[in-house]
C-alpha cells in the first residue's frame, strides 16, 4: 500500500500531477482541495495516497489530508461508488455542504455532482448518515466551524466575481479549515486569493 508521498513536483496535467519521489516518477490523480495546494513545478509535495490495483489499470489517488482520503476512502466502500466518482464528490462538495444535505435529505445537493443520478445520490445519504461522523475532520466542532455564515458570504463574493460554485465552495472549505483564527468574511477571501494566485502561477 503506498499511502503518502513527499517529492518534487515534475509536471501537472489537468489534475495528474507527476512526482519525483527519489528519483522514481509516480502519476497521482489529485483532489480538488491537494490540487488547489501543489506549488508551482520544481516546488515540494506531500500527499496522502489511495493505491487502486484493477486486472487493467493501477492507480494513484492524491489528497490534501489524511482527514480526506479517510472521506475518500467512506465514499468508495459504497455500493455503485468507484474511485473516480468518490473523487468528484470529494472535489465538488464541501464536508459542510455534505453534513447539512445528509442531515436534510437533500438529494439536490449531490445530483449536482457530474456522475451522480438520484439513485446514487440516495443511497449515498443513507451510507453516509452513520457513516460520516465517524470520519476524521467531520466532527460537529469542525463542521460548526465551517459553517458560519462568513464562509457562505466568502463562496457567494467568488461566484460574483466569475468562479463556479463547486470551485468556489472547494476553495473556501479549504482555507477556512487551514485558518487558525477566522475573524471575519476579508480574512477567508484573503486566503481564498492567495491559494486561488497560486493555482493560476502554476497552470502560466
Amino acid at each position: 500500500m503506498i499511502a503518502r508521498l513527499q517529492g518534487k513536483l515534475v509536471e501537472l496535467s489537468e489534475n495528474v500531477a507527476l512526482l519525483d519521489v527519489a528519483g522514481v516518477g509516480y502519476e497521482v490523480e489529485l483532489s480538488g482541495a491537494a490540487l488547489d495546494a501543489l506549488p508551482p513545478v520544481g516546488g515540494e509535495v506531500t500527499t496522502y495516497t489511495h493505491f487502486v490495483v484493477r486486472e487493467d489499470v493501477q492507480s494513484l489517488f492524491g489528497f490534501a489530508s489524511r482527514a480526506e482520503r479517510d472521506l475518500f476512502r467512506t465514499f468508495i466502500r459504497i455500493n455503485g461508488v468507484g474511485p473516480k466518482l468518490g473523487l468528484a464528490l470529494i472535489s465538488s462538495v464541501a464536508i459542510s455542504d455534505l453534513s447539512r444535505a445528509v442531515e436534510a435529505n437533500d438529494v439536490s445537493m449531490l445530483t449536482r455532482v457530474p456522475g451522480v443520478g438520484k439513485k446514487t445520490a440516495e443511497r449515498l445519504l443513507v451510507e453516509l448518515r452513520d457513516k460520516l461522523p465517524m470520519v476524521p475532520g467531520t466532527e460537529r466542532a469542525v463542521l460548526e466551524r465551517l459553517d458560519r455564515g462568513m464562509t457562505t458570504e466568502a463562496e457567494s463574493a467568488l461566484v460574483a466575481l466569475g468562479y463556479k460554485p463547486a470551485e468556489a465552495a472547494r476553495v473556501i472549505s479549504g482555507v477556512a479549515a487551514e485558518l487558525e483564527d477566522i475573524g471575519s468574511t476579508d480574512d477567508i477571501l484573503r486566503a481564498a486569493f492567495r491559494r486561488l494566485a497560486r493555482q493560476t502561477e502554476m497552470s502560466s
